[in-house]
């Protein structure tokens, strides 16, 4: 058969495999790995997976990437970022060194507030600019999937603006990464609405959802690729309670929107159990969570996303208790959180790196939750997140012998190639990378 692309002479193929939906408890530390692997590609997605002998015997291409003995491992998912905003939190990040803890400054008007001013200033066309330099920071970090909410808008027209962005960042495709769309207007109280609650829970209800659903729907792109949108809450002290998220994720899930929730970050005010309940995609961050809501999450369809440069950004000693969750069958995934107060980092090989450290992972257990798992915590299982037949062709070439060194090894990156759809959209060696402009604001 011929083909468009081969990659042949994989020292490991990481495949991750696993056809039967997220990995959980022992399977997590199977990364599914063929010696001496290969994989075809046509049409964007992988036609064959297996030794080099087999996809040489049964397949040819005018196309061979000759992996050389390397690594090679599926695209990483990331399926929790916050990277269209405007502006950056440089002293808010002196304030933390000093002491300051998050939910003081943003009692102080720091925090999300801070770049929600800045980035309900900043014009569209500035927040694709910056946008698309994160997404090209993140691409060559090996990430080729990734849910971007918005939230820095808290009004009808930001959010409206962010998703438009975030809509025209994915059109553009002059990155290299599949988006994901997420509305996180209850991400803060705006300080229009300071002391009214409720009353921005109604404009988030009344207006924002719905208006930002229709917009989804009028846009072709994102339906006709069959890539979902969510809605999200940040279910947390100051920020909105249990009945008020309660009633932004039921008004989100009758719109036909899937559902997440920032729960359990800081403190517990039974966001997860609500969440599950309702039969969230995601449940994310899970400091905070108790041992009843974890037995709820391993046997739900629910998969907790772990976000570990939150408190390493912090310089916290306590990290969200991700082997418990894992030993218990919870599906657990991991995610940068990328943004520019809690967790301005871009990689998810630095996230494994801490989750290993600091929440006892294996690395083989870090990949799968970076890549599978992942994708199943954004809906999109069944066509990214593996090295399976069927599956986009989003591949991660590693400058490594064995893939438990993307762990083992942090300050930098080992990745050298990244092929998405079957097509190659980066390599380190061509020197191309994203210049710093100066903001409009």
């Amino acid at each position: 058969m011929k083909v468009d692309l081969i990659v042949t002479d994989i020292g490991q193929l990481v495949t991750c495999a696993s056809p039967d939906g997220p990995k959980r408890g022992r399977a997590m530390t199977d990364a599914g790995i063929i010696d001496n692997g290969a994989v075809a590609i046509n049409g964007g997605k992988f036609v064959a997976v297996g030794s080099s002998d087999e996809i040489a015997r049964d397949h040819q291409s005018e196309n061979i990437i000759d992996a050389r003995g390397r690594v090679v491992c599926p695209g990483f998912v990331d399926p929790h970022t916050h990277i269209v905003f405007a502006g950056e939190r440089l002293d808010e990040f002196e304030l933390k060194i000093k002491g300051a803890d998050y939910l003081e400054i943003l009692s102080n008007g720091g925090g999300i507030i801070s770049t929600v001013q800045k980035t309900r200033e900043e014009l569209a066309d500035f927040l694709v600019a910056d946008g698309n330099m994160r997404i090209e920071k993140m691409g060559a970090c090996g990430t080729t999937t990734i849910e971007v909410k918005t939230g820095y808008g808290l009004d009808l027209e930001s959010e409206l603006k962010m998703l438009r962005v975030i809509f025209e960042m994915d059109k553009m495709r002059s990155h290299s990464c599949t988006l994901v769309p997420t509305v996180l207007a209850a991400h803060a109280v705006p300080p229009e609405f300071r002391g009214r609650t409720d009353d921005y829970v109604d404009l988030i209800c009344e207006q924002i959802l719905p208006q930002a659903k229709k917009y989804y729907d009028d846009f072709t792109h994102f339906p006709g690729c069959g890539i979902p949108i969510f809605a999200d809450v940040f279910c947390e002290k100051n920020a909105f309670d249990l009945r008020q998220s309660r009633r932004v994720l039921e008004t989100a899930k009758n719109l036909g929107y899937g559902i997440k929730a920032h729960v359990d970050e800081f403190t517990n005010l039974g966001g997860s159990r609500m969440a599950i309940e309702m039969g969230a995609t995601s449940i994310d961050h899970l400091d905070a969570i108790s041992d009843r809501e974890i037995e709820m999450l391993a046997n739900s369809e629910t998969v907790g996303v772990i976000t570990p440069t939150v408190n390493f950004n912090f310089g916290s000693p306590e990290f969200a208790d991700a082997r418990k969750m894992i030993d218990a069958g919870c599906a657990i995934a991991l995610s940068t959180d990328f943004n520019p107060g809690s967790a301005p980092c871009p990689s998810q090989p630095m996230v494994m790196a801490i989750a290993c450290r600091y929440q006892k992972l294996l690395p083989a257990e870090a990949m799968n939750a970076a890549t599978i798992n992942a994708a199943h915590a954004i809906g999109l299982g069944e066509r990214f997140g593996s090295i399976e037949i069927g599956k986009e062709a989003d591949l991660v070439f590693l400058d490594a012998a064995d893939y438990r060194e993307v762990c083992y090894e942090f300050g930098g990156t080992l990745v050298s190639k990244v092929v998405k759809g079957g097509r190659e959209v980066y390599n380190k060696n061509d020197g191309n990378y994203p210049r710093r402009r100066e903001s409009n604001v």
